[in-house]
Protein backbone atom coordinates (compact mmCIF):
# COMPACT_ATOMS: atom_id res chain seq x y z
CA UNK A 1 0.00 0.00 0.00
CA UNK A 2 2.37 2.21 0.87
CA UNK A 3 4.25 1.56 -3.11
CA UNK A 4 0.68 2.94 -4.32
CA UNK A 5 0.82 5.84 -2.04
CA UNK A 6 4.27 7.04 -3.40
CA UNK A 7 3.18 6.07 -7.15
CA UNK A 8 0.83 8.44 -7.11
CA UNK A 9 2.87 11.34 -6.03
CA UNK A 10 6.20 10.29 -8.08
CA UNK A 11 4.71 8.66 -10.75
CA UNK A 12 1.44 9.01 -12.74
CA UNK A 13 -0.97 6.94 -10.78
CA UNK A 14 -4.36 8.47 -9.89
CA UNK A 15 -7.25 6.15 -8.24
CA UNK A 16 -10.35 7.40 -7.83
CA UNK A 17 -11.68 8.18 -4.68
CA UNK A 18 -14.75 7.06 -3.11
CA UNK A 19 -16.16 7.92 0.34
CA UNK A 20 -13.90 7.85 3.04
CA UNK A 21 -11.42 8.42 0.95
CA UNK A 22 -10.69 4.95 -0.12
CA UNK A 23 -8.91 4.31 -3.23
CA UNK A 24 -10.16 2.60 -5.98
CA UNK A 25 -7.72 2.01 -9.18
CA UNK A 26 -8.86 1.56 -12.67
CA UNK A 27 -7.98 -2.23 -14.15
CA UNK A 28 -5.23 -0.71 -16.35
CA UNK A 29 -3.13 0.68 -13.33
CA UNK A 30 -1.71 -2.62 -13.07
CA UNK A 31 0.17 -2.53 -16.20
CA UNK A 32 1.21 1.09 -15.07
CA UNK A 33 2.31 -0.10 -11.50
CA UNK A 34 3.95 -3.60 -12.68
CA UNK A 35 6.33 -1.25 -15.41
CA UNK A 36 6.74 1.55 -12.15
CA UNK A 37 8.24 -2.02 -10.37
CA UNK A 38 10.59 -2.68 -13.33
CA UNK A 39 12.28 0.60 -13.44
CA UNK A 40 12.58 1.40 -9.92
CA UNK A 41 14.97 -1.12 -9.09
CA UNK A 42 17.55 -0.26 -11.96
CA UNK A 43 17.71 2.62 -11.35
CA UNK A 44 15.54 5.02 -13.20
CA UNK A 45 14.22 8.44 -11.49
CA UNK A 46 11.01 9.25 -10.79
CA UNK A 47 10.76 12.19 -13.05
CA UNK A 48 12.23 9.58 -15.58
CA UNK A 49 9.63 7.10 -15.39
CA UNK A 50 6.85 10.07 -15.05
CA UNK A 51 8.36 10.97 -18.50
CA UNK A 52 8.41 7.77 -19.99
CA UNK A 53 4.98 5.93 -18.97
CA UNK A 54 2.68 8.31 -21.20
CA UNK A 55 4.24 6.41 -24.01
CA UNK A 56 4.97 3.20 -22.83
CA UNK A 57 1.22 2.52 -21.40
CA UNK A 58 -0.72 5.14 -23.34
CA UNK A 59 1.05 5.45 -27.02
CA UNK A 60 1.66 9.49 -26.22
CA UNK A 61 5.09 10.76 -26.77
CA UNK A 62 6.85 13.68 -26.36
CA UNK A 63 10.39 14.79 -27.41
CA UNK A 64 11.47 16.51 -24.77
CA UNK A 65 12.13 13.41 -22.35
CA UNK A 66 14.05 11.63 -24.96
CA UNK A 67 17.63 12.30 -24.58
CA UNK A 68 17.20 11.85 -21.07
CA UNK A 69 15.77 8.74 -21.67
CA UNK A 70 18.54 7.50 -24.00
CA UNK A 71 21.29 8.72 -21.76
CA UNK A 72 19.42 6.82 -19.09
CA UNK A 73 19.42 3.46 -21.31
CA UNK A 74 23.32 4.04 -22.24
CA UNK A 75 23.81 4.48 -18.44
CA UNK A 76 21.98 1.37 -17.50
CA UNK A 77 23.68 -0.80 -20.13
CA UNK A 78 27.33 0.26 -18.86
CA UNK A 79 26.28 -0.56 -15.35
CA UNK A 80 24.71 -4.06 -16.09
CA UNK A 81 28.12 -4.86 -18.39
CA UNK A 82 30.26 -4.15 -15.43
CA UNK A 83 28.23 -6.20 -13.40
CA UNK A 84 27.88 -9.14 -16.08
CA UNK A 85 31.57 -8.81 -16.85
CA UNK A 86 32.42 -9.06 -12.72
CA UNK A 87 29.51 -11.68 -12.25
CA UNK A 88 31.73 -13.47 -15.07
CA UNK A 89 34.75 -13.40 -13.38
CA UNK A 90 33.98 -14.49 -9.51
CA UNK A 91 32.09 -17.82 -11.39
CA UNK A 92 35.77 -18.64 -13.19
CA UNK A 93 37.66 -17.84 -9.93
CA UNK A 94 35.33 -20.52 -8.57
CA UNK A 95 35.54 -22.80 -11.22
CA UNK A 96 39.43 -22.55 -11.56
CA UNK A 97 39.03 -22.68 -7.37
CA UNK A 98 36.77 -26.53 -7.88
CA UNK A 99 39.18 -27.71 -10.33
CA UNK A 100 42.66 -26.67 -8.90
CA UNK A 101 42.10 -26.06 -5.46
CA UNK A 102 44.04 -22.77 -5.83
CA UNK A 103 42.46 -19.72 -3.65
CA UNK A 104 39.56 -17.82 -5.66
CA UNK A 105 40.96 -14.33 -7.71
CA UNK A 106 44.66 -15.91 -7.60
CA UNK A 107 44.98 -15.72 -3.47
CA UNK A 108 44.27 -12.00 -3.40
Amino acid sequence: MRALRYYEEHAPLTPDRAPRSQRHYPHSAVARVHLIQQLYPVGLSSRTIHDLLPCALDGQATPEPLPRLTEQRDTLTTKLTTTRDTLDQVIANEEANLRTGEACGGGG
